[in-house]
């Protein structure tokens, strides 16, 4: 067997990573709507965006699908946890669909700011990944007060009705560094801007960026388990390489590539907030398999969030 067995000498796993209050419970959500209602359970969109999560929930009966509008009359439909656009709910209330809504607490909140600016006669700026599904059910709030920048280059081109009266929010998955200077940048151009009372940046986004930005100089590379269309586990290997570390984003165990373990010694395991945890347990197994045997935790931060479970679900549970 030519493979390099011997280089690895170390596993460093970050802490906090994987599951968010919030993706724990849309996944809930989801198995508690099938074990109470039987299935199937339509999900609008993928109810966290993790590969394994949507092929296990859709086997146990989960229909995923990406309009409400695909629905059957009156059927029992969960909303992601990225949140939806009013005209979503409208869409869902005609079909008289039995909505139970799994969206994040965090992102509710986002929401409501929007509201509330709109409702003041603000231009809304929002810091966003364009076509992210949070973004289209913050846009959603009100489209027509709602602007969406990316980037520092997109604060210095926007053009808004009254520069006084500008307020900003930002998606809850975001790079803490850069949207920083794009909030930075914002205040710049306009002295007067409003924004949240609290940061929209969510606490897990936030923790498993510090946790990984305070391993990354200790590592050769760094693994973030999670899918592409997570955008927060795309930051954490963003935040990885801006730190000087080698990183990929792999799905499983199985995407590592011989390659990139040539020559490393140390290796960092981080995973994004929709990752369950046996994905990176079957990754330290693999690096076990292969000799590793020195494992350690770098423990940046205890997380005790929990949310409660949607009402419908809790009253169907006690029903039960």
């Amino acid at each position: 067997m030519g493979s390099v067995t011997g280089t690895v000498e170390k596993l460093l796993l970050a802490a906090p990573r994987g599951y968010c209050a919030g993706v724990d419970r849309a996944v809930q959500t989801v198995e508690r709507a099938l074990a109470a209602y039987g299935p199937p359970v339509y999900v609008r969109k993928e109810i966290v965006h993790n590969k394994h999560v949507v092929d296990d929930l859709r086997e146990k009966g989960a229909i995923f699908v990406e309009e409400e509008t695909e629905i059957p009359h009156g059927a029992t439909t969960v909303f992601s946890a990225h949140g939806v656009a009013p005209s979503v709910r409208e869409n869902a209330a005609e079909r008289e669909l039995q909505t139970i809504d799994a969206t994040c607490p965090l992102v509710t909140k986002v929401h409501v700011e929007a509201r509330k600016f709109a409702e003041q006669g603000y231009t809304i700026v929002l810091v966003g990944h364009d076509g992210h599904e949070e973004v289209e059910g913050t846009m959603g709030e009100a489209p027509d007060r709602i602007v969406l920048v990316e980037n520092e280059d997109d604060v210095a081109h926007l053009q808004v009705p009254d520069p006084d009266k500008v307020a900003f929010i930002t998606q809850t998955t975001l790079s803490v560094g850069e949207t920083a200077s794009i909030i930075a940048a914002l205040k710049d151009r306009f002295p007067n801007i409003a924004g949240p009372k609290t940061d929209d940046i969510c606490y897990a986004t936030t923790n498993r960026q510090a946790a990984v930005r305070q391993m990354a100089g200790k590592c050769d590379l760094m693994l973030v388990v999670g899918s592409r269309n997570s955008s927060n586990s795309v930051r954490l290997v963003e935040v990885a390489r801006d730190c000087g570390a080698e990183s990929y984003l792999i799905d499983n165990a199985g995407q590592v590539q011989e390659e990139w373990l040539e020559g490393k010694r140390v290796v960092g395991i981080s995973s994004g907030a929709s990752a369950p945890e046996h994905l990176v347990q079957e990754l330290v197994q693999f690096f076990r398999d292969r000799g590793v045997s020195e494992i350690s935790e770098v423990d940046v931060v205890r997380e005790d969030v929990r949310f409660m479970l949607p009402k419908k679900i809790r009253e169907a549970v006690s029903a039960a």
